[in-house]
């Protein structure tokens, strides 16, 4: 599901903001639940994750400290 987002902003040719629009969306319309999993799946694996929801999920996961 996270990269299906990822593919969605990916058309953007400012990566960085497509990493922000990522980042953003997961933030807001993702709960809790879903952001704590997709964060631990990162930490452990995350290596079916896109590399611009990577990146987005990374700064997710330092947000969450």
């Amino acid at each position: 599901m996270a990269n299906d987002i990822g593919n969605f902003f990916n058309s953007d040719p400012d990566k960085e903001a497509a990493v922000d629009g990522i980042f953003e969306h997961l933030r807001k319309s993702w709960e809790p639940r879903m952001r704590k999993e997709i964060i631990q799946y990162y930490r452990e694996d995350g290596s079916e994750l896109s590399e611009l929801v990577r990146q987005a999920v990374k700064r997710l996961d330092l947000e969450q400290g």
